[in-house]
């Protein structure tokens, strides 16, 4: 999952940014890596692996992996190439999800780029950005279609949905607040919109309106309101609290966050809505080489699943051994599990869980 962190500057960006991927570097047996200044690999968190671990004493413990990307660069006029606004909205083109960034708190020394601070209207310059860049893209695509329907009749239908969604977008909306049809939610996947990207509205608020009651914030506020619009994800954090726990250890870390009255660090939060948010799910493997988890999207199929691992798993696919997490933990192990009935053959209309421990037979 390759995360994108975006935002006007001194909302936070950078600093949560930084908190969370060098949390994700103090918290996790993954060793950290920046393969840029401005990109960071963590581990996702994981209770059941760190279990299994336990159980196996692995000669190694692989989590899955999540990428923040720090993208920087965004002014207004970025769609016509200002600033650095070609390589902003090419940054974006490669990521999974979006992570707006957006200030909800105030602070007279930290100066706001419009005077300011105002959630919706930053919101809505960075979206207008996108959009423009979009009904570019859309408008071609549209022209294209026109010219084919000399030839092809049956294009009109799709020529009439990219007319909506223009109309739609020139009036300022993203195309993911569009309602989409089935069919033409296939058709829009041919096209690489931006503003049709999923988004974790990351809500950075001051220590005491983020461990008070957040809903007395309006700027919160405002961000919900434009979430609920386009089905977007809103998630309230505090970088200050983020940077302060960066470099913790786990016990003074978890010490601190119950003293604020917190489950869960930012990073969990986000991790946690970015997998919901694109569907995701993980199985896992286990045995005394390695214990493993396999990042793969609701509705994948077993031998889909196996070729996660190597393409010879999904060729050759034979079957796949499967127990849940809960009866193989309850039941001290594969061998257990088995002699209670509990590990079941699977073919290749399997359907894979979360959670699922997993061993393929395969034959290449």
């Amino acid at each position: 999952m390759k995360l994108g962190m975006v935002g006007l500057p001194n909302v936070g960006k950078s600093t949560l940014f930084n908190a969370l991927t060098n949390a994700g570097a103090e918290s996790a047996n993954y060793p950290f890596c920046t393969i840029e200044p401005n990109v960071g690999i963590v581990s996702v968190p994981d209770k059941r692996l760190d279990k299994l671990a336990e159980m196996y004493n692995p000669e190694k413990f692989t989590p899955a992996t999540l990428e923040f990307v720090d993208i920087a660069g965004l002014v207004k006029g970025a769609s016509k190439g200002e600033g650095l606004g070609n390589k902003f909205l090419g940054d974006i083109r490669e990521v999974d999800a979006v992570v707006h960034v957006v200030r909800c708190f105030e602070d007279d020394n930290i100066i706001h780029v419009d005077g300011s601070i105002g959630a919706a209207r930053d919101i809505e310059t960075i979206n207008l950005e996108l959009i423009f860049s979009d009904l570019e893209i859309l408008q071609r695509r549209l022209d294209k279609d026109k010219k084919l329907l000399k030839g092809d009749k049956s294009i009109q239908k799709e020529i009439d949905f990219l007319e909506r969604l223009i109309a739609h977008m020139e009036d300022g909306n993203t195309a993911r607040s569009f309602e989409f049809s089935e069919e033409e939610s296939e058709i829009i996947k041919t096209v690489p919109l931006l503003s049709n990207k999923p988004v974790i509205y990351a809500a950075n608020m001051s220590e005491a309106d983020f461990t008070g009651d957040i809903n007395k914030n309006k700027e919160y506020k405002a961000v919900l309101d434009i979430a609920a619009k386009e089905n977007s994800t809103v998630l309230p954090i505090c970088a200050q609290i983020e940077a302060e726990i960066a470099g913790m250890d786990k016990e003074d870390r978890d010490m601190f966050l119950a003293d604020l009255g917190l489950e869960e660090s930012g990073l969990n939060r986000i991790i946690s809505k970015g997998y919901a948010l694109l569907g995701l799910i993980s199985y896992l493997t286990a045995g005394p080489q390695e214990v493993r988890a396999w990042t793969i999207t609701k509705g994948t199929k077993a031998p889909q699943a196996a070729g996660k691992i190597h393409t010879d798993f999904e060729k050759g696919f034979i079957r796949a051994e499967v127990v849940s997490f809960d009866d193989l933990v309850n039941n001290g192990g594969m061998a257990g599990a088995k002699e209670k009935g509990l590990v079941r053959l699977e073919g290749k209309e399997y359907v894979m869980n979360d959670g699922d421990v997993v061993l393929f037979r395969f034959n290449v």
